[in-house]
């Protein structure tokens, strides 16, 4: 695999080089903050649409040291539909996975999405697990941190039980990143059925009208049941 590193802290952003080099990965670049490492992808990507496999990049990054390694995961996939990222923080943050995760967020809708990934910074010492969940994310996979997983979905994985299997099959497809309007096509249903179909999944599975990032943690709560993540 080609890997891009965005990192502020120096020895992180070596030690996971080193790793990866040492597995017969290629690190093709190394950014501190998040203006210099759009700068330096969009430039790498508009030269070559296979130049990075996957980009790996912290959540908190300069210059606000907030949620920088979001704003450019989700501003280089605009342009960028298909490049597939893996996000590390060293917190469980169940807001920043929701927001990774929300396909209206992170890429234009209708467009090829590349994978994703949200992993704690522990597991990179991990080292198998870590490369299998890049290889994953590489391949176009999606991949949870399960204790960032577990914080979402709580209380939620038996509703799965209560779906219809026309509700499941509507699920399975909102967890691939498709919207409405693509499942409409697949499945051959009206845009009135499959949004009664993703009511109904809410609504069974405990995530009323006013309760924030409802499809993301009705995803989330399909790939942890299922055993995805």
């Amino acid at each position: 695999m080609k890997i891009f590193l965005a990192d502020d802290a120096v020895l992180v952003r070596e030690g996971l080089a080193g790793i990866l080099e040492r597995v017969g990965h290629e690190v093709v670049g190394q950014t501190p903050d998040a203006p210099s490492t759009i700068a330096t992808l969009r430039a790498l990507l508009n030269a070559d649409p296979d130049a990075v496999d996957v980009l790996v990049v912290d959540v908190r990054m300069p210059p606000t040291m907030t949620d920088d390694g979001l704003r450019v995961a989700s501003e280089l996939r605009e342009d960028f539909p298909e490049l597939n990222v893996m996000v590390l923080s060293q917190y469980v943050a169940p807001a920043y996975a929701s927001t990774l995760f929300d396909p209206t967020a992170m890429s234009r809708p209708g467009a090829e999405r590349g994978g994703l990934g949200y992993l704690l910074k522990e597991r990179v010492s991990r080292v198998a697990d870590f490369v299998r969940s890049l290889e994953v994310v590489a391949s176009g996979g999606v991949v949870v941190d399960p204790e960032v997983a577990a914080g979402l979905v709580r209380g939620k994985g038996r509703a799965l039980d209560a779906l219809t299997p026309r509700e499941s099959e509507v699920l399975e497809m909102m967890a691939q990143g498709k919207s409405n309007a693509e499942i409409s096509d697949v499945l051959f249903l009206s845009a009135a059925a499959v949004s009664k179909h993703v009511a109904n999944v809410f609504s069974k599975l405990g995530l009323p009208p006013g309760e924030d990032n409802r499809r993301v943690r009705a995803v989330l709560t399909y790939l942890t049941v299922t055993g995805a993540v």
